[in-house]
């Protein structure tokens, strides 16, 4: 996530420092950008790589966005830090996509500079960035980064309200508990669940998000279908054990070869090729609209 963020900003022109304290993740860096640059199209501009928050050059630094793994004391952490060494005007930004701004910000004390800005992965092929407002972040800090997700060629929307998960997240999550549930209860296979998803309504979403795909066919259609479906829809509150076993097992996806599916180095390559390909396809449609 962090060498597509970095990539974004290159593109954008942006000169940018990625701190980094593993020295084979370093090392890797530069090609890594310099891969999602060309498949945008735009003209290589390497990051600057540092180890450490304490040895950026912070002079004229506008924005700080972090990347670090989904645990709430690091990233408080972080920004503790983060907020004695960076100048009094540098915006915090958080890419979390769970945790609310307000709890990474609790101790901090200029808590109004900070707020969430989430990108998707792979995150320079994906258009979508969430700006999120906590309770305590300034309006002139979610209208700078409004402005500067459209002029990086970025589509941001606004989450006004500091929930958990934020919007799409939310979204999905929603589908994926309902998804896990049908693998779980022998429904359907995890196959056949993917293709459901998408060759089916999916697809549609490249043309039309849900709300106005329900304007398109009609409203009372949907509302008595869901008359039927919502009653019977899974509502629990803990993960699915189709998806806690396997975490519990190591069975992580790629990471680990195994996961929902079987994973080797070259089926991880195919897979990611033909993935990204399908995204950057996807990428010239939405653009087009």
């Amino acid at each position: 996530m962090g060498a597509g963020i970095a990539a974004i900003f290159c593109a954008g022109g942006w000169r940018v420092q990625v701190v980094e304290p593993s020295p084979a993740i370093a090392a890797s860096l530069p090609d890594r950008v310099r891969n999602c640059l060309s498949q945008v199209g735009a003209t290589p501009n390497q990051p600057d790589v540092v180890a450490a928050l304490a040895d950026c050059d912070w002079q004229d630094v506008a924005m700080l966005v972090e990347c670090l793994p989904e645990d709430l004391p690091l990233k408080q952490a972080f920004f503790a830090e983060a907020e004695a060494l960076a100048p009094a005007d540098t915006i915090l930004a958080s890419n979390s996509s769970s945790f609310p701004i307000g709890e990474i910000a609790a101790g901090l004390a200029t808590r109004h500079r900070m707020a969430g800005l989430h990108f998707f992965l792979p995150a320079h092929l994906v258009p979508l960035v969430e700006v999120i407002s906590g309770e305590d972040t300034a309006p002139e800090i979610i209208e700078t980064l409004m402005q500067t997700m459209r002029t990086l060629g970025k589509h941001p929307v606004h989450v006004r309200k500091d929930i958990s998960g934020f919007l799409a997240n939310r979204i999905q999550h929603a589908m994926m508990r309902e998804a896990l549930s049908l693998v779980e209860r022998g429904i359907a296979s995890p196959e056949d669940v993917d293709a459901a998803v998408r060759l089916g309504f999916g697809m549609r979403f490249v043309g039309a998000g849900p709300l106005l795909q329900k304007d398109l066919a009609g409203l009372d259609i949907h509302h008595a279908a869901a008359t039927t479906i919502y009653p019977d829809l899974c509502n629990d509150h803990a993960p699915a054990a189709a998806l806690a076993d396997r975490v519990t097992a190591g069975d992580l996806g790629v990471k680990t070869g195994r996961g929902f599916f079987e994973w080797t180095e070259e089926s991880i390559a195919k897979e990611r090729t033909r993935y990204e390909a399908a995204l950057a396809t996807a990428l010239e449609i939405v653009q087009a609209r």
